[in-house]
């Protein structure tokens, strides 16, 4: 006998039995790449992401549950449009497609927002920008996103080596802030370049977090127009473009911790900004 969770669900669930649907190799695909599909679209899973992502205003192309979790389709069919692709697929198909080891019995294909530098720009009196640069781990992206939205932030722009934004890990660590936070990447060759001397001539201050050197971090102006560069895990900013920084600001902690994780130094520096402008 059907499931009458799935029975309630009416017609809409279109049952895939086969790997090579068109939109299930999409989605393991998206995944396994950490890229968009041909037609632009990210791969995201769970059942919180996926609610962000319906909260956030996303384009959905397509949803897919997993056989024996019908109550997330119950929970979240009424939720989606008409319009969406909704897939039910055998545990073992949904399970290979996923980029999770624990999957949560859902997953979907959605267009995130796009922006310029610009509308970044066009933002700074909300607070500082966030430039990562050469930042690897997943999670320390993910964190410093959902500070920036959590904080205050005119935008975060992905430079060169950093990890991708649609990293599936780096999504989880948003725990959804990805969705709505003003994102630019800049990861091709010479684009931070660009990025800095549009920053300069919009007379925006370019600071460098430090874990020993630089002003302390409560002496530091961060009420004004900053931007607030967050260099690689372990070895900081590139030389070339730590030569470009107005200052370098320090977060003191105790002597006998080497220095912070990005994340951490990144979210604490936000806070301050966001105290130093009274929006605490």
């Amino acid at each position: 006998m059907a499931n009458p969770a799935l029975r309630s669900s009416g017609e809409r669930l279109r049952k895939i039995e086969g790997r090579h649907n068109a939109l299930v190799k999409e989605l393991r695909q998206a995944f396994s790449r950490a890229d968009l599909t041909s037609d632009g679209y990210c791969a995201i899973e769970g059942m919180r992401i996926v609610e962000e992502a319906i909260r956030s205003g996303l384009r959905f192309r397509a949803v897919f549950f997993e056989e024996s979790a019908p109550e997330r389709a119950e929970r979240l069919l009424p939720q989606i449009g008409s319009h969406v692709e909704t897939l039910l697929l055998p545990d073992k198909l949904f399970n290979a497609a996923v980029a999770s080891e624990t999957p949560q019995g859902v997953a979907a294909l959605v267009r995130l927002k796009q922006f310029s530098l610009d509308d970044v720009l066009d933002r700074l009196t909300v607070g500082p920008v966030v430039v990562l640069a050469g930042l690897q781990d997943p999670g320390n992206v993910g964190t410093i996103v959902r500070s920036a939205e959590a904080f205050g932030s005119a935008g975060v722009i992905l430079g060169e080596g950093t990890v991708s934004a649609i990293n599936s890990k780096v999504i989880r660590a948003s725990a959804g802030s990805i969705f709505r936070m003003p994102l630019v990447v800049a990861r091709v060759a010479g684009a931070m370049e660009e990025v800095i001397n549009k920053l300069r001539t919009s007379g925006v201050r370019l600071l460098a977090t430090s874990s020993h050197k630089g002003t302390p971090l409560v002496q530091a102006n961060l009420a004004t127009a900053a931007a607030i560069f967050v260099g690689s895990e372990g070895s900081g900013l590139p030389r070339g473009m730590a030569a470009k920084m107005d200052e370098s600001v320090a977060i003191p902690h105790s002597e006998h911790v080497e220095s912070l994780n990005a994340g951490v130094a990144g979210s604490i520096i936000l806070y301050e900004a966001a105290r130093q402008r009274g929006q605490l």
